[in-house]
């Protein structure tokens, strides 16, 4: 399968000249935790039309293939992975739309929302330090302090099942807490119009500060990590069960539970996926004993 996957980088270098292809790419180098194995093929190509191509070949010479964004929610296990993995990074273009921004996918949220400050919009203020990307977070419904994706989101373009470009309306988009219908059905986000409102820049400005200074003050900002682990269960914070479990701190390898925010478990710098993954089990089951709630992992693992 090796050869095949070099059969495709070749004939995607040979149709989209200047696509970044890399053979056997750990994938620590790619996602916030900063571990994992590699994977037979990564690549970041830097147009639609080449992402599409790509995507497509993929499929149609039966080649496994995963899409990822910024790597901000997801933990590959340590060994090798058959796989090929198409990175939207490049897909990094912003327009302007009246109140609308019209984005690429890979556009990191935090640059997003600093776009929208510059363009005097407000309503992406909650997003400034989410630190995945458009794409990954529009597939995860990503949210904090109050506001989420959906509230933004007005279209969506995607590579369904069958390769053909769509756009779908919010409201077609399945969105729920962390979740979307795109989670469901592994379409690739490709593009999408967020929809503010004007606003005064310096009160949006104050706002999106107040955010970062209660992040670096509550968060571990300073360890690769995922964000949070685990959910919120309903009616309740998985960072508040975990603690009145006593599990923070609770170590395993190089993977901890940090001692500043229950809510994370952190890289304290060599874990491994099998720490992390151990750990997450062992705060499962304790938080169970302890309070009869089963903890559901915001994570996504790559097995």
């Amino acid at each position: 399968m090796e050869n095949a996957f070099d059969a495709f980088a070749k004939e995607l270098n040979a149709d989209y000249p200047g696509t970044a292809v890399f053979f056997g790419e750990p994938m620590r180098k790619h996602t916030t935790f900063r571990v994992g194995g590699t994977v037979s093929l990564f690549a970041e190509p830097k147009s639609i039309e080449a992402f599409v191509w790509a995507a497509r070949e993929l499929k149609r010479r039966q080649l496994p293939c995963l899409i990822m964004g910024n790597g901000s929610n997801l933990l590959f296990s340590d060994g090798p992975h058959t796989l090929a993995v198409l990175s939207t990074a490049r897909l990094d273009t912003l327009r302007l739309s009246g109140d609308s921004i019209i984005s690429g996918a890979g556009v990191l949220l935090s640059r997003l929302a600093s776009a929208a400050l510059e363009a005097c919009l407000t309503g992406l203020e909650f997003a400034h330090g989410i630190p995945g990307s458009l794409g990954g977070g529009i597939y995860m419904n990503a949210g904090a302090y109050g506001g989420e994706l959906r509230d933004v989101v007005e279209a969506v373009t995607y590579l369904d099942s069958g390769g053909a470009l769509r756009t779908v309306p919010c409201d077609e988009c399945g969105f729920g807490y962390r979740h979307s219908r795109f989670e469901d059905t592994g379409e690739a986000i490709l593009s999408a119009a967020i929809r503010l409102r004007p606003g005064d820049p310096r009160e949006i400005k104050e706002k999106m500060d107040d955010l970062s200074r209660r992040r670096r003050e509550k968060q571990p900002l300073n360890y690769p990590s995922a964000g949070s682990t685990f959910k919120r269960p309903q009616g309740d914070f998985a960072a508040r069960l975990i603690e009145e479990a006593g599990l923070k701190g609770l170590t395993v390898g190089g993977a901890q539970v940090s001692e500043k925010h229950a809510g994370f478990i952190i890289n304290t710098g060599n874990a491994t996926s099998a720490d992390i993954l151990s750990l997450m089990d062992k705060v499962k089951e304790k938080v169970y004993l302890h309070s009869g709630v089963v903890l559901e992992p915001e994570v996504r693992v790559i097995p």
